[in-house]
C-alpha cells in the first residue's frame, strides 16, 4: 500500500529570537497557516519500547479541539536533513484512543509540548516553534527547497539539529542534572 506524501523531510534549526524571525518571513511573502498555538503530545509505545526500539514513534497530538494520530518511521539523513515516513489522521478522541492503546499492550511513556506557528513560504512550511528548552524553526517540505529557504530566512542550515525535540530533551537532562528537569518536555503550570 502506498500513501502519497508519507515521506516527511524536515531542517530543524534552533534560533535566539522568533520575533525577528516572524518579521521576516511576514516581509517574504509567506502565507500565515495559523497562528502560535499549544500542541500536546503523548508519545506511545510496548512496555519493552518495541517501537522506539525500530526507530518508529507512535504519538497523539492535541491542538486546540483537534486531536491526531502519527506514526513516524525510522529517520534517514541528507546531511542535516531529516527524512522519514509519516502517516497521520484525524481522530475523534486521545482519551479514546489510549484506551484502545492500552488493550493492545501499548501506553504512555512521554509527554511534550510546544507552541507552534506555522507559515507557508515558497511551497516549504515554515514552523516557529517555543519549546521549554528554547526556540527552533523546522522548515518541512521538498528536502532540495528546504536550504533556499534557510538562506531567505538568514538561517545557517549548518546549525541544524537532527534529533527529535524529545531526544534533545533527553539530551538537556543529561547535561544539566542540576536542573532535575522531569521526563516530560511540559510547561511549567
Amino acid at each position: 500500500m502506498s500513501v502519497p506524501d508519507a515521506i516527511e523531510s524536515e531542517l530543524k534549526i534552533p534560533v535566539d529570537d522568533l520575533h525577528r524571525l516572524r518579521s521576516l518571513v511576514a516581509e517574504l511573502g509567506a502565507q500565515r497557516r495559523h497562528e502560535m498555538r499549544r500542541e500536546h503530545n503523548v508519545v506511545v509505545d510496548t512496555a519493552d519500547g518495541t517501537l522506539a526500539a525500530r526507530g518508529r514513534l507512535l504519538r497523539l497530538r492535541t491542538v486546540g479541539e483537534h486531536h491526531l494520530l502519527t506514526l513516524k518511521g525510522p529517520a534517514s539523513f541528507r546531511g542535516k536533513i531529516k527524512e522519514r515516513t509519516e502517516l497521520e489522521i484525524e481522530i475523534s478522541s486521545c482519551e479514546v484512543m489510549l484506551a484502545v492503546f492500552a488493550e493492545l499492550g501499548v501506553a504512555p511513556v512521554v509527554r511534550y509540548e510546544k507552541d507552534r506557528e506555522e507559515w507557508l513560504l515558497r511551497g516549504v512550511v515554515v514552523c516557529l516553534d517555543h519549546t521549554p528548552m528554547g526556540e527552533f524553526v523546522e522548515l518541512e517540505g521538498e528536502p532540495e527547497r528546504l536550504a533556499e529557504v534557510a538562506s531567505a530566512l538568514l538561517l545557517d542550515p549548518a546549525r541544524a539539529v537532527t534529533s527529535s525535540y524529545l531526544g534533545l530533551w533527553r539530551e538537556n537532562r543529561r547535561r544539566h542534572p542540576e536542573l532535575r528537569l522531569p521526563p516530560d518536555m511540559v510547561f511549567s503550570p
